[in-house]
């Protein structure tokens, strides 16, 4: 059995997580720029196996895309044609970034280390790989 891993695409930053091998646990592996996600990837897939990738689909309170969404897109037909063999799924993100700032806040993390962007996304990505596997 392969890990899962879950991206929180960002034009400038992208959050990953990943599961372990059994997919039971949820943790936060990095925070990469987005301008280097595909070479990250590449890197991370020749040294781990991989079964599935996540990849958060940003959308307004009514349903309606987010304006990343064109980005997200692109990315998307980039990483297919890159990594053929590793099925992709869409995962609803609304609130992930909302919900990863109020745990950085519960873990009593000061105001300082809450600034750290980079940290905030992947815990987004992290909270999308839990709401994945516990609906799943």
């Amino acid at each position: 059995m392969g890990r899962i891993l879950a991206i929180d695409y960002g034009t400038k930053r992208t959050g990953i997580a990943v599961t372990d091998e059994l997919q039971l646990i949820a943790s936060g592996l990095t925070t990469v720029a987005t301008s280097t996600l595909l070479p990250f990837l590449k890197d991370y897939f020749s040294s781990e196996k991989v079964q599935l990738v996540l990849i958060g689909e940003p959308k307004q309170k009514d349903g309606t895309p987010s304006a990343v969404e064109e980005h997200i897109s692109k990315f998307l037909k980039e990483f297919t044609s890159h990594f053929p063999d590793i099925p992709t799924e869409r995962v609803d993100e609304r609130y992930s970034s909302k919900r990863a700032f109020q745990t950085m806040i519960d873990s009593g993390l000061k105001k300082k280390q809450r600034q750290n962007k980079a940290l905030v996304d992947e815990i987004s990505a992290t909270i999308i790989l839990q709401d994945y596997l516990y609906n799943n």
